[in-house]
């Protein structure tokens, strides 16, 4: 009856999991896009609530939430399911959507399949091969086996992750700390705007110019009258537009930069608005609650590194971590009846979860404006199996 229970509860899981990845897709990555492929939109719904199963299960460990032999089966479903989509399904789709966008490869159905399969088995072949330089292979297991697959999946895994670690550790403080905040009035907005207002003004001013003299130059060809026929009239259409396009050359030209001009005026007025606006955030009050939280973690990190740095460049292992020490430190000194192993392992728990958590987020709202910037109605599909891939 346990067993049921867990099952259902998992289940239960399972289905609000897919459900949120299947609204992040559609209202978040997909809301300018009307053509909604349904197998990209179900692998990555899939994926999205495998990764979050196995997040859960491991929260559950800590916890001691369900019967162990219960965690301990679904856990192992959980890891043969995400295994198979991540080894087997997401690199076959990424291959078949990269080749249906290679100009050079026949659109047949078949010939587009069979070249799939052939990139798809390089991709497994590149996969095993990353394996060569790790100790992954044991003679306790065999070659064929999940611990290979889960050996080679880890690699991967912890490089990402501290792809991940490492942009939230610049990220957040930047996006969140005031000592990096940019310091913007609004004279400079305005200045920047009067700017880019006179540019545009120019640049219709000189289009304008452009289009006249063009209209001029048609009108010239069209009221002279010439002696020799048909050929005597293409003859001078020609002399006047040769004509034309060497005056109007320079012009064309300085229009050219003044548009780039007009560009970068643009993306600086941008960016003062967006500082302007940092700096208002901040000065509420969740802003001032994550500026404080960002000079704590940023501190904490800090502190992480140099232990880590320490303990390479020394060869010590170290056995106890800053939070047990510090609570044992504060335990001896205050004289309080604690559980020191207990409450350091949740405490220690929630600041690497929080760590975790706003590293991820940072890099998914990057992410996401990233595949705003890049993504079309045909690169669209790949962007997200490899976010898919990297989630």
């Amino acid at each position: 009856m346990s067993f049921l229970v867990d099952s259902l509860i998992m289940l239960f899981s399972l289905m609000v999991f897919f459900g949120g990845g299947w609204v992040f897709f559609l209202k978040q990555l997909y809301k300018d896009y009307e053509v909604h492929h349904s197998v990209v939109l179900l692998i990555f719904s899939v994926t999205f609530a495998l990764s979050c199963i196995m997040f859960e299960l491991i929260i559950f460990e800590i916890i001691d939430i369900m019967d162990s032999s219960s965690r301990f089966f679904h856990w192992k479903l959980g890891l043969y399911a995400i295994l198979f989509v991540l080894i087997a399904v997401l690199p076959f789709y990424i291959a078949y959507y990269l080749v249906q966008n290679i100009p050079i490869v026949p659109q047949e159905r078949h010939i587009r399949v069979l070249v799939t399969i052939v990139a798809w088995v390089m991709t497994l072949y590149f996969f095993w091969k990353i394996g060569d330089p790790f100790p992954i292979l044991s003679p306790k297991h065999g070659i064929f086996s999940i611990e290979q697959c889960i050996g080679r999946v880890g690699v991967i895994g912890v490089t990402l992750m501290a792809i991940l670690s490492g942009f939230g550790a610049v990220n957040c403080p930047y996006t969140y700390m005031s000592y990096f905040i940019r310091d913007v009035t609004d004279s400079d907005i305005h200045r920047i705007e009067k700017r880019l207002l006179q540019t545009i003004d120019r640049i219709i001013a000189k289009k304008k110019k452009i289009a006249e003299a063009k209209r001029e130059s048609l009108r010239q060809a069209q009221r002279s009258t010439p002696s020799t026929g048909i050929w005597g009239l293409l003859k001078s259409a020609a002399t006047s537009v040769t004509t034309t396009t060497e005056n109007l050359g320079p012009l064309k030209e300085e229009t050219k930069h003044a548009e780039e001009l007009s560009r970068q005026l643009f993306l600086e007025s941008a960016d003062l608005h967006d500082a302007k606006d940092r700096i208002e955030y901040s000065k509420t009050l969740k802003g001032q609650y994550f500026n404080v939280l960002g000079h704590f973690f940023s501190l904490y990190c800090v502190v992480k590194i140099g232990l880590a740095t320490f303990n390479i460049v020394f060869d010590r292992v170290g056995k106890i971590d800053p939070v047990t020490r510090w609570i044992d430190i504060a335990v001896k000194y205050f004289g309080f009846e604690f559980d020191i192993k207990f409450w350091s392992q949740q405490i220690s728990f929630f600041l690497v979860g929080v760590i975790i958590v706003t590293s991820i987020r940072g890099f998914l709202i990057t992410l996401t404006r990233f595949f705003y910037a890049i993504a079309s109605s045909k690169s669209s599909n790949v962007i997200v199996l490899c976010l898919a891939q990297i989630m």
